[in-house]
């Protein structure tokens, strides 16, 4: 096995932030297949208004990029952030002024 396609500064994480009209019927609409779509595409919510999704290369990224622009509402702002696994790691995370529990990392199976 190659070592290489598991090196941290390799694997990516993609981070979507966004601000999406909700004043009327139609944009909430909108905003909600939004936040559907994510979820569809193996994104998982992070923050009312941030969803993170594990990509396990660059390549792989870049295809689920182009289907969050494929599918963007038509008004609101939307940032795509692409980090490493590095640098996610590196995140401080706290719930109620206390830095929350780290998961310990787990080893990634892959089976073809």
């Amino acid at each position: 096995m190659n070592l290489e396609r598991f090196n941290q500064y390799r694997i990516m994480w993609l981070m979507i932030l966004f601000d999406l009209p909700t004043e009327t019927k139609r944009e909430r609409k909108s905003a909600s297949e939004f936040r559907k779509k994510l979820l569809g595409d193996g994104f998982n919510m992070f923050q009312f208004s941030i969803y993170l999704r594990h990509c396990p290369s660059s390549e792989n990224a870049n295809v689920h990029i182009q289907r969050v622009k494929n599918c963007m509402p038509e008004f609101g702002q939307i940032g795509i952030l692409r980090i490493t696994d590095k640098q996610f790691g590196d995140m401080e995370i706290f719930s109620n002024r206390k830095p929350a529990t780290k998961n310990p990392p787990c080893v990634q199976l892959e089976l073809f």
